[in-house]
């Protein structure tokens, strides 16, 4: 701990090249500001070029709740390091600050060109917190619940075989919807719209919207399209009794095994992520940007290009 009392805790990606250069950049302008670094034990070797050179930092297990007492958590890398990220910043209620090493990074803040402005922003406080919707996921088989986790994306039931269907029976606030052969049911939050939900066919809901989606994906039936229902909705994802089994995927990372008659019930999360914002512009922005659309009429871009 330092003079200070202000500590933030370092989350990298594994396999990117700037990963070493960056990390160094924050080490020094934090150390420089009076501010302490936690690194997971983990990922310090990737960190630290051997055999001499030294970052000042303090090491820590993943699992001795290495996010609790710090300010904030400083991701460098894509939405995957950011997620990981979270699954240790959550418990601790701690927000998240992503800076982008990759390609997309639709939940990251900043850009790898601003990481010295984002860090400057860090030591000043010049940033505001976010509260962003999860979702809490239980799995039960023969009225017993066998497992529980969360996602801050989505929670996904897919097949467990390429040459396999899942059979899977949707219910929404304990009434049957529709029952269908697919490849999955996604269920996903706003957050999650611009993610797996969205290469699924799900529409895009702007995060501050209070909903929950369910997305089929490949889909045999007449009536498949996606559905967003209330935060107070419960929806249910039944795997066939008599199908095949089945995997329950959250957020890319946490896997449940679901065997037939598994039934998976999706609620709004009692704790949301935090996530740090440096700017204030709206998610219309953020949305044009991340997918570059273009936002100027056919006529005009005719005009110009002729």
């Amino acid at each position: 701990m330092t003079e200070s009392g202000r500590e933030v805790l370092l989350i990298v990606h594994p396999d990117r090249d700037t990963t070493r250069e960056a990390s160094g950049e924050v080490a020094m302008r934090l150390a420089a500001a009076g501010i302490g670094l936690r690194v997971l034990d983990d990922e310090v070797h990737r960190l630290v070029e051997p055999p001499n050179t030294e970052l000042p930092c303090a090491v820590v297990a993943p699992s001795d709740d290495p996010a609790r007492g710090v300010e904030l958590v400083l991701v460098l890398g894509g939405d995957g390091t950011l997620l990981r990220a979270a699954e240790l910043a959550r418990p601790a209620g701690v927000p998240v600050l992503g800076v982008n090493l990759g390609r997309m990074g639709f939940l990251t803040e900043a850009d790898y060109h601003a990481l010295g402005d984002t860090v400057d922003r860090v030591v000043s406080r010049r940033y505001r917190i976010e509260d962003r919707m999860t979702v809490d996921v239980t799995v039960a088989l023969d009225g017993a619940v066998v497992a529980r986790t969360w996602a801050l994306n989505e929670a996904s039931v897919e097949k467990c075989s390429r040459e396999r269907v899942l059979d899977a029976l949707i219910e929404v606030d304990g009434r049957p919807v529709s029952s269908f052969g697919c490849d999955g049911v996604l269920c996903s939050t706003p957050t999650g719209s611009t993610a797996y939900a969205f290469s699924a066919g799900g529409p895009i809901v702007w995060p501050d919207v209070e909903a929950l989606l369910v997305v089929p994906s490949n889909a045999h039936a007449m009536f498949s399209r996606p559905l967003v229902v209330s935060r107070s909705s419960v929806i249910t994802v039944q795997v066939d009794p008599d199908g095949s089994p089945a995997v329950l995927t959250c957020d890319g990372s946490r896997h449940v095994d679901l065997v037939p008659g598994s039934r998976v019930r999706v609620v709004a999360g009692e704790v949301p992520v935090r996530l740090a914002r440096l700017w204030d512009g709206p998610f219309t922005d953020r949305l044009v940007h991340k997918f570059s659309l273009p936002v100027t009429s056919w006529r005009e871009r005719h005009a110009r290009n002729g």
